[in-house]
């Protein structure tokens, strides 16, 4: 190793040992890794052409894979040679790992559990390819002016990626506009304007290198890079202006599409990765098994989400207009092939687009949904669905503006509709798709998230691995079931302070990088309450923000009591047109600057929120973390991953009722998790049956009082109406259910109080949360999916 990577530095990167910067160091590390990668990364693919099995094909937006070089090198079983080699040189591999920018492919948990069904993927020997758009600029990297959400580009291919091999061969004309034509008899579509996608690959290790797949990126460019006519005319700009058009496509992830121009790239983004998956997965089939008409044995597509739903239509395209198959056979092989997963109940998150806009971007598709639309509506009519029903189920929603509805076409597209958590497939099936349910009564089904437990416990907390591995074994590295084994160790007071050791010195860790990035002073012994996720107001930051404001008014109005020191961390991005929860992250901000500068709490509170909240930071605040905060509106959160990871690291939650907190709590225990507030009946109930806010604020005199210093300027002396506005929504509507549930959830934080101040207790039920948390492994899931949807092997 130690020779290699100094062949690599000098022949790849053009340095010696005495020239050679740091991120030089980084570059021959990758790259010396690679060429390990690459040999299992070819004798995966040809294992499969040669068994010519299906693959699977992972079609999402988002990827939000992290850093690779720990990930790679753990799960090729390198780490300890690596650290070898590069000690030789005077480099630490950590300090080495630190230099690698988060790939900003993603921003939140869809993004997440994309890179862990990958990794799982691999890891369980599964041929599968992942298709998404290669952001140049990622979401933004978020600053904080004064409190303030800055957004800025995400610049982490400014000195390249080591880790991709660009796949020019691989490269298809993707169309926008034009006309549909008939053309002796065939239906042809003549774009107006077209863009090149090329392929830019990926390598995924799987665990102990059993299999490596790839992830397929695709960039964007112009036919012609430049109008040479109207360079040399002096029109330097025009030029390039469909270079500039076409790298439009892949420089940011969610253009904000509030307006019109938002709403077209988004729509054309969307298209462009979509369409250059299907072509390719079309063109691998028909090169490798050569009938078109096995495609549904040899291929499974699954749609993460509403982003990809076009790829329905344009599977219809390439199948009847391309390879001149008859619509009806056409539409039964689309079927058989698609699979679609539901991430969210929330309206304006399931997509649609406005008619005329999709129509004038995607002519020829428009035609295919309308023709698909047909179908579907006849088949509801001769069910004997109402109108009602049947206006719910069309393709085309016709109330108001007329617009295309992306997530009702990914469900008559598909042959199966998972939802990520048992109470969101529940809630699936009576609310959002009732009547399509009812239609298709046996195509939803469930499939409950995980997470990959390489990264988020052996790679992330080395320390607890080694005193898991001490205590039962080493068989849970390769099933995380397997942690059902501490149960029987869940009294030992031993190991139970040898995680506790290892919880300290991961809150040292946190808070020596919290000082040193922020300025800010953290006790490692006081109580670390995390909530990192992505800004949304059904998420509830705000309810924590509250509670943390009346905890600070008891702690100053009653310094005699025994009160439990506590860290409050925050972080997570809003999105940029979201005015609220940036108000939120402004609010956390001035509520921190408050709190951790006033002498009269004693260090008993301290409130930090942590910007460009990102893998690499996850991975430093979970293991650290006592408290998971999982406190959304029942009934909003489809799963969440989150939850997951605090627990698999010995964090109890705090939550309520919602996604995989009820099956989580199933699994752990009533006992060793904090559940509070509405359940989703409870809250559909309260918002049917005329909610009065401003009833429940003012007969809660905590609650009144936090809301009234906030609404006054307390927090904000600059400027006394900043949060006016936000305190007075949940007087007038509180949607999501803040006041409602204030004093239940204020009331278990106090509950949390008393279970960390019997330390012993707490160790004990840290120890069961891990131990039973195995089965929220991303393996376990996958290997559903490959049983019940895509009818594919697994080595699981």
């Amino acid at each position: 190793m130690q020779a290699h990577i100094l062949d690599v530095l000098r022949k790849r990167v053009g340095k010696d040992v005495h020239s050679a910067t740091p991120n030089d160091w980084f570059t021959a590390t990758v790259l010396t890794l690679r060429d390990k990668v690459i040999d299992q990364w070819m004798e995966s693919t040809h294992r499969t052409y040669e068994a010519s099995g299906k693959r699977v094909y992972y079609l999402s937006l988002e990827f939000l894979i992290g850093r690779l070089l720990r990930d790679a090198l753990s799960n090729m079983g390198l780490t300890r040679e690596m650290e070898k080699a590069l000690r030789s040189y005077g480099f630490d591999l950590s300090t080495i790992e630190d230099l690698e920018p988060d790939a900003a492919l993603g921003n939140g948990g869809l993004g997440r559990l994309a890179a862990c069904f990958m990794e799982s993927l691999a890891s369980l020997d599964i041929p599968a390819y992942g298709y998404g758009i290669r952001y140049v600029n990622g979401m933004f990297r978020q600053r904080l002016d004064d409190g303030w959400q800055v957004e800025l580009p995400e610049t982490w291919l400014s000195h390249g990626n080591p880790w991709e091999f660009d796949r020019r061969e691989s490269a298809y004309r993707i169309g926008f506009g034009g006309e549909v034509v008939d053309k002796a008899g065939r239906v042809e579509w003549v774009p107006a304007e077209q863009v090149e996608a090329s392929a830019v690959d990926t390598p995924v290790v799987g665990w102990r290198g059993k299999r490596v797949n790839t992830l397929r990126l695709w960039t964007a460019s112009a036919l012609d890079p430049i109008r040479l006519d109207a360079f040399n005319a002096g029109d330097y700009a025009g030029a390039l202006a469909e270079e500039v058009r076409a790298e439009t496509l892949v420089r940011v992830l969610y253009p904000a599409d509030s307006s019109p121009a938002g709403q077209e790239l988004r729509l054309r983004q969307e298209y462009f990765f979509t369409s250059a998956s299907i072509q390719d997965i079309v063109r691998r089939h028909v090169q490798t098994h050569g009938d078109i008409a096995s495609l549904p044995d040899k291929a499974a597509i699954q749609l993460n989400d509403t982003h990809p739903a076009v790829a329905v239509a344009e599977i219809m395209r390439l199948l009847v207009d391309v390879h001149g198959l008859d619509f009806n056979e056409a539409w039964d092989l689309t079927r058989r092939t698609v699979g679609y997963t539901n991430h969210t109940l929330l309206p304006e998150a399931l997509e649609s687009w406005p008619l005329p806009l999709f129509e004038r971007l995607l002519p020829r598709h428009m035609q295919i949904i309308y023709a698909i639309n047909s179908r579907v509506l006849r088949e509801a009519r001769k069910s004997g669905l109402n109108d009602r029903a049947i206006a719910a189920i069309s393709l085309i929603d016709e109330g108001g503006e007329r617009r295309v509805r992306m997530a009702n076409l990914a469900f008559v597209g598909a042959h199966s509709v998972n939802g990520v958590a048992a109470l969101h497939t529940d809630l699936m099936k009576s609310t959002v798709f009732s009547d399509l349910h009812s239609l298709y009564p046996t195509r939803i089904n469930n499939k409950t998230n995980g997470v990959t437990p390489r990264r988020w416990l052996q790679q992330c907390n080395p320390g607890l691995t080694g005193v898991i591995t001490d205590a039962i074994g080493p068989a849970f590295l390769d099933d995380a079931e397997k942690l059902a084994s501490l149960n029987a160790l869940a009294g030992d007071a031993a190991l139970g302070e040898r995680i506790a050791e290892v919880k300290r010195a991961n809150k040292v860790a946190l808070a020596n990088y919290v000082r040193q990035t922020m300025g800010i002073r953290l006790d490692p012994d006081a109580l670390f309450d995390v909530q990192i996720k992505r800004i949304h107001e059904y998420k509830r930051q705000l309810l924590n923000l509250i509670e943390t404001v009346a905890l600070y008014d008891q702690i100053r109005s009653h310094p005699e009591r025994d009160w439990v020191p506590r860290v409050k961390i925050f972080g997570g991005k809003a999105a940029s047109s979201y005015h609220n929860a940036k108000l939120i992250i402004k609010l956390a901000s001035d509520i921190a600057r408050r709190v951790n500068a006033d002498p009269s709490v004693g260090g008993l509170l301290k409130v930090v929120f942590m910007p460009d909240y990102n893998v690499s930071k996850a991975e430093r605040i979970i293991p650290a973390a006592d408290l998971s905060e999982q406190i959304s509106t029942a009934g909003m959160e489809a799963s969440g991953t989150g939850n997951m990871k605090f627990a698999l690291n010995g964090a109890l939650t705090i939550g309520t009722l919602d996604g995989a907190n009820v099956e989580i709590k199933d699994r752990v225990g009533d006992e060793n998790i904090v559940i509070f507030g509405l359940t989703a009946d409870e809250v559909a109930e309260k918002r049917a049956g005329g909610y009065n806010p401003r009833a429940v604020i003012e007969a809660s005199r905590e609650l009144q009082q936090a809301v009234s210093a906030i609404a006054t300027g307390v927090f904000s002396p600059d400027d006394p109406t900043r949060y006016a506005g936000l305190m007075g929504g949940l007087y007038d509507h509180d949607w999501f259910m803040v006041a409602a549930d204030f004093d239940a959830y204020h009331a278990a934080q106090r509950r949390v109080d008393r279970l960390w101040e019997d330390q012993a207790g707490w160790r004990e039920k840290a120890i069961r949360n891990i131990a039973n948390v195995g089965w929220f492994s991303s393996d376990r899931t996958i290997g559903e999916y490959a049983r019940d949807i895509w009818g594919v092997s697994s080595t699981s």
